[in-house]
């Protein structure tokens, strides 16, 4: 395979652009949105713009984006193999423009060295023989920002935070909540909400846990995981679990 080097002016930066809330969009990431020759965004239809490039689009009127088809699917025995193959895709499509010496700007939910799709498409990248200069430009966190609407405090002294998914399943969530001095953060839990919060309440962790679901949107729920009941939530849903013992709110 031929190495595609890139030129010196070429670059590739992930921008994280928080949660939902176009508010929460961090001036050095607009800066850099506004500097760049080609601003892509992911989406899981061409034909509709993704979470993120709403975001972006209402926080800088009138900014061009492409947008860049993603596989999202979930399906354990096809569902990577699509995703693998939309990364190689959407960096095939990247590729004549980092060529040609163009900075491009990916934006991505939330912050993109965490949970994002952005190092994988630097993978793809790299497959296709593009090493070119990456640079990432962070984001808020969607706990972050349930933790400021709900009036939680995350962290205080020496405590500690465990920060897992639920895609799968809750064994992982089990696991971190076996310390309860650990703060717990549960990211893509929606289909598995309601074991969560069975889950808590079993461990003695339901108070003062909170959850937020499409937050930022005008259509944001946000509130104590007692009330979920068997749920189900959408996938991008947040849970935010103090420790035992401790006051959630200050």
């Amino acid at each position: 395979m031929a190495e595609h080097r890139g030129t010196d002016t070429a670059t590739l930066t992930g921008v994280g652009v928080g949660p939902g809330d176009p508010a929460l969009v961090t001036v050095g990431a607009v800066a850099v949105l506004r500097a760049a020759d080609r601003v892509v965004a992911p989406t899981t239809e061409l034909g509709r713009p993704g979470r993120a490039e709403s975001i972006v689009t209402a926080a800088v009127p009138g900014l061009a984006v492409d947008r860049l088809p993603f596989d999202m699917s979930s399906d354990p025995t096809d569902g990577e193999a699509a995703r693998v193959a939309s990364h190689r895709a959407a960096a095939a499509r990247l590729l004549p423009w980092l060529e040609g010496g163009q900075h491009v700007a990916f934006v991505t939910l939330g912050d993109p060295n965490l949970y994002s799709t952005f190092p994988s498409l630097v993978r793809a990248l790299g497959e296709l023989g593009w090493h070119g200069k990456v640079e990432t430009v962070p984001g808020i966190t969607a706990f972050q920002a349930l933790a400021a609407t709900a009036g939680t405090v995350l962290l205080d002294g020496t405590e500690s935070l465990a920060l897992v998914t639920a895609l799968d399943g809750v064994d992982q969530v089990a696991e971190a909540l076996a310390d309860p001095d650990r703060a717990v953060v549960i990211y893509k839990g929606g289909r598995h909400i309601g074991e969560v919060a069975q889950l808590l309440a079993a461990s003695g962790r339901l108070e003062g846990a909170v959850f937020g679901e499409r937050l930022g949107l005008d259509d944001q729920r946000v509130g104590p995981v007692s009330a979920v009941g068997d749920g189900p939530a959408s996938y991008l849903v947040t849970v935010v679990v103090p420790p035992r013992g401790r006051d959630a709110g200050r």
